[in-house]
């Protein structure tokens, strides 16, 4: 990254809180694979794929695409040659 154009603290921040939801979403994932009658976990599942899909479209309102391959929109023009891109930071 450029260090004479830094990238604000709030990219940072909305990334860490995308990353520690959907690390909730994996290991609630692997536990509901080995418990998928329990209800309250898939509850919460469900409350966090609410909240990363959330926490996604606001960080790609503020900063670009997050997602590629059809699984985030682009503003024109095309925004993935703008860099740095989610796992160059």
């Amino acid at each position: 990254m450029d260090k004479q154009n830094p990238l604000p603290k709030s990219y940072y921040d909305q990334l860490e809180a995308i990353q520690v939801v959907d690390f909730a979403l994996v290991e609630l994932n692997l536990y509901l694979d080995t418990h998928p009658n329990d209800l309250n976990a898939l509850k919460q599942f469900n409350s966090l794929t609410k909240q990363s899909l959330e926490l996604k479209q606001k960080f790609e309102a503020q900063f670009g695409p997050l997602m590629h391959f059809g699984r985030s929109f682009s503003e024109y023009p095309w925004r993935w040659k703008d860099a740095p891109w989610p796992w160059q930071v």
